[in-house]
């Protein structure tokens, strides 16, 4: 089965728009509080791209255990009816 994400990757990395305001702001920033606030901004964005990836692992998990239910409700129904049918004929016997 493949892998890969059926969600644009495009998305997954995309930051909002306050927060690419932010980085550039803080590029601006002179003196020694300036790198401080950079690694804190970097940290930020690095949890933000972190928690995307790990929602998107968890909606492809969702939708695949959906579809795995799917396939076990359908084989449930088809061995219920195999049983009943097989009950009908030990009966007719």
């Amino acid at each position: 089965m493949d892998s890969r994400s059926r969600l644009p990757t495009a998305d997954q990395d995309e930051l909002p728009r306050e927060f690419l305001e932010l980085g550039r702001q803080i590029a601006t920033l002179a003196g020694p509080r300036s790198a401080d606030l950079e690694v804190a901004y970097q940290k930020v964005v690095d949890s933000v791209r972190r928690r995307r990836k790990i929602l998107s692992l968890v909606q492809e998990a969702l939708s695949q255990l959906r579809l795995d239910i799917k396939y076990l409700m359908f084989d449930l129904e088809v061995t219920r009816r195999e049983r009943d049918e097989l009950q009908q004929q030990l009966e007719g016997r």
